[in-house]
């Protein structure tokens, strides 16, 4: 029997890498990002998502106007726990976005966890199902990119190169990495469906 561990405390985080490590059975870290919030006092109610208070201005323009930039807040504890649930095997899980009324706002999180890394979000409501499905799936253009990438990089091997060109970039061992990374994850949630 496997575990999945949520991070949910200032504690928590603090010791994500012991937690990581503590069991050959963990098999995920997942964030609690509402209890997280709660445990670290953030000036927040939402469950998840933006706060229009945790923005940047620019500088005035010639007239004097600034413009607003919103960050997120959660995107270091995310991070921490990407890099954490990686360096020890494990799969990151994104927390749950409490708005059901705003699927925009959804897949825009959904988005961020999954370029950071994550390999899924908690859906807390069925109308989250599809795009957390979606959104944590490699797109048929994202597979087909990291298969010529897996092809172009079987070609410089044997032609005794470490790095090409492709499409107009270079790739080299660490684009196969990750290439091999989507290519790998697509096939697994075939097998599946």
């Amino acid at each position: 029997m496997g575990f999945e561990l949520i991070i949910e405390t200032a504690l928590g985080m603090q010791n994500i890498d012991t937690i990581a490590a503590a069991s050959s059975r963990v098999e995920s870290l997942h964030f609690g990002v509402a209890d997280y919030a709660a445990s670290t006092q953030a000036r927040t109610t939402n469950i998840g998502g933006a706060n229009p208070d945790y923005h940047m201005v620019t500088d005035p323009d010639e007239v004097g106007s600034r413009g607003v930039h919103w960050g997120d807040m959660w995107h270091f504890a995310l991070s921490r726990l990407v890099m954490a649930a990686r360096a020890n095997g494990l799969r990151p899980v994104d927390g749950p976005f409490g708005d059901i009324s705003d699927p925009i706002g959804l897949e825009a999180q959904a988005r961020r966890s999954a370029a950071l890394g994550c390999e899924g979000k908690w859906a807390i409501h069925p109308s989250q199902v599809e795009a957390a499905n979606r959104i944590f799936s490699p797109s048929t253009t994202e597979v087909e990119r990291a298969q010529g990438i897996l092809s172009a990089m079987e070609d410089a091997h044997r032609d005794g190169l470490g790095a090409v060109s492709y499409q107009g970039k270079m790739i080299d061992l660490a684009s196969l990495r990750q290439a091999e990374t989507v290519v790998r994850k697509a096939n697994e949630i075939s097998a599946k469906a």
